[in-house]
């Protein structure tokens, strides 16, 4: 989780548990029996627990769809790479087939040239 989500529920819990102690404390000052109060006070820790549950059912959403998110647009960003970079290996395969057989040409009648030369030499000698 992102150090916003981390934050937030930080902040949603701390909210929680003041709203508990303000709660409890107001009915343990209320002039009412101590069973009615304990009462009250279960019912809220009641009411309270399930709010922090759904609180917590939000964040954890929250924190799946923003993974979902990154997950896919990594996904998108390595299947845009992966292209770029065979694409780019396409081009140098091309380059370097086409640059071979530019010259193997060249070497050819070069060497075709020598032979020719040296032969030539040769026979010279011969005679």
């Amino acid at each position: 989780m992102s150090k916003k989500g981390n934050n937030a529920a930080g902040v949603l819990a701390g909210l929680l548990a003041g709203a508990a102690a303000g709660v409890v404390l107001g009915m343990l000052y209320a002039p009412e029996e101590g069973k009615e109060t304990r009462k009250k006070i279960k019912e809220k820790a009641g009411d309270l627990k399930d709010q922090a549950v759904d609180q917590y059912g939000k964040v954890s959403e929250k924190a799946k769809e923003q993974y979902q998110d990154v997950t896919t647009k990594v996904k998108d960003q390595y299947g845009n790479i992966s292209s770029q970079f065979k694409e780019t290996a396409d081009k140098v395969v091309t380059s370097v087939k086409d640059g071979y057989d530019k010259y193997k040409d060249q070497a050819i009648a070069k060497t075709t040239e020598v032979v020719k030369d040296v032969e030539n030499e040769l026979d010279g000698l011969k005679s």
